[in-house]
């Protein structure tokens, strides 16, 4: 019986398959990107990563983050600081971090994974999950320690799954106090409950840790409130004094920026973030104006409220005396302005630990400050700085007494400095080297 001839395919048929032939064919290639990605990935890590020990007490220490340079912040200052001290005291350190599409550079021991935008967050990046994963065998080799994990996000999934592939410890720092952070990004959510998912994630992960570093006793404590259980170890982030107060580039900050060589500069370093309470600044200014005329406040670095912080200095009839410069380099503008303001002036309510302020103090820029969750651990009254209360009246009344006292801002300078100096990174990562051992040593079989 003669077989029959097949039923011509429909339109819709034959869309159907050609739907098909390219799914297939976009299967393909992203399978192999995936593929050239890893090898790409597994190469950077053996040539980032030297194979011999340099001696029996040294450590290989693989730190994983979500945020790191060209991302400017207080985490990525503390890895860098962390990473370079380790680094001259013999340790082998290996940071794994997102790419960036602009303004990253290539640096031995630093392995970008490939990355995505966050929505609503034009600075940030979310690693691949998939791609620092499949790193797993190229890692097991390395030979690695432990695992110190940096951030709570893709950073710590990985660290987590990793650290029980390759049998070796994970340590956490916890340098946010996100449930202070997250309703000013999440609005859509009352408050109470982004209170209450972020501390049941924060107890909920540190159930997974070998150890947890906290960098003030704020931070310990108010992670003792949620429930946290795991071992803490308070370790504040250390300075680079010898390369911060000495960068290789130079400049006349009032004239590159057009300010008047009598202006009273009050400055502020960070972030402009809605939780960095900038905005009382802006509201404690006028009563400043009222006793020096000439008063500027100088805010420095970029974020996410920087637009409103200019309307409401606009709209406070303030557009003259609030400058707004952008983020400032490292080597050399940022340290201008620190050395050319009068006074640095800081009111943020979550800070963990403060950075900047000993930044100010080791140049000789006297500090008024509220005291406020790690910033009081930092802070010291008459050392180098007055302690404020967060009232415009107190704050503009400790701002005037410095502008107004050239002795006491003198002398606020000189102790600032021999303050700032006890807090050299060296003596920091000295201690945090003492910590890798003992959980290496307890996870020892």
């Amino acid at each position: 019986m003669p077989r029959k001839a097949p039923k011509p395919l429909s339109e819709a048929e034959i869309d159907q398959l050609i739907l098909l032939a390219r799914g297939n064919a976009l299967a393909r290639q992203i399978q192999a990107e995936h593929a050239e990605r890893a090898m790409h990935s597994a190469a950077l890590l053996q040539r980032h990563l030297p194979c011999a020990r340099s001696g029996d007490d040294t450590l290989k220490i693989l730190m994983i983050t979500d945020v790191y340079f060209p991302r400017v912040n207080g985490v990525s200052t503390s890895i860098a600081s962390f990473r370079d001290a380790l680094e001259r005291q013999g340790h082998q350190v290996v940071v794994v971090c997102p790419d960036y599409p602009v303004g990253q550079v290539e640096e031995p021991g630093v392995l970008r994974i490939a990355s995505r935008g966050v929505p609503g967050d034009p600075e940030d990046r979310m690693m691949r999950l998939r791609p620092l994963l499949a790193l797993g065998p190229e890692l097991e080799e390395a030979g690695f320690d432990l695992i110190h994990v940096q951030t709570p996000f893709v950073a710590h999934v990985a660290g987590i799954r990793l650290g029980r592939r390759l049998g070796i410890p994970v340590v956490a720092s916890y340098h946010t106090l996100f449930e202070e952070y997250l309703h000013h990004y999440v609005r859509w959510l009352p408050r109470r409950w982004l209170r209450f998912l972020a501390r049941r994630l924060a107890v909920h992960q540190c159930r997974q840790l070998d150890a947890l570093v906290t960098p003030s006793h704020a931070m310990r404590e108010a992670l003792l409130r949620y429930g946290v259980t795991a071992p803490m170890t308070i370790i504040p982030t250390g300075l680079a004094l010898e390369s911060f107060a000495q960068p290789a580039e130079a400049c006349d900050f009032r004239s590159r920026y057009d300010l008047p060589g009598n202006a009273r500069l009050l400055l502020y370093v960070g972030r402009a973030a809605h939780e960095k309470n900038i905005g009382f600044l802006i509201e404690m200014l006028p009563k400043v104006l009222e006793k020096h005329p000439e008063a500027h406040l100088v805010i420095t670095g970029e974020g996410p409220a920087r637009e409103a912080l200019a309307r409401q200095a606009r709209e406070a009839g303030l557009a003259d005396a609030v400058i707004f410069l952008g983020y400032l380099g490292r080597e050399g503008p940022l340290q201008a302005a620190y050395r050319a303001a009068d006074l640095f002036v800081f009111a943020s309510r979550t800070e963990t630990q403060g950075l900047v302020l000993l930044e100010a103090m080791a140049l000789g820029t006297p500090v008024v400050s509220t005291a406020v969750m790690g910033t009081r651990d930092v802070l010291k009254e008459g050392e180098g700085c007055l302690i404020a209360e967060e009232t415009h009246d107190d704050f503009a009344a400790k701002v005037n007494r410095v502008l107004a006292d050239d002795t006491l801002r003198r002398r606020l300078a000189e102790r600032g400095r021999a303050y700032a100096a006890g807090w050299h990174e060296d003596a920091r990562a000295a201690e945090l080297a003492g910590l890798y051992r003992s959980v290496t040593a307890q996870a020892a079989p």
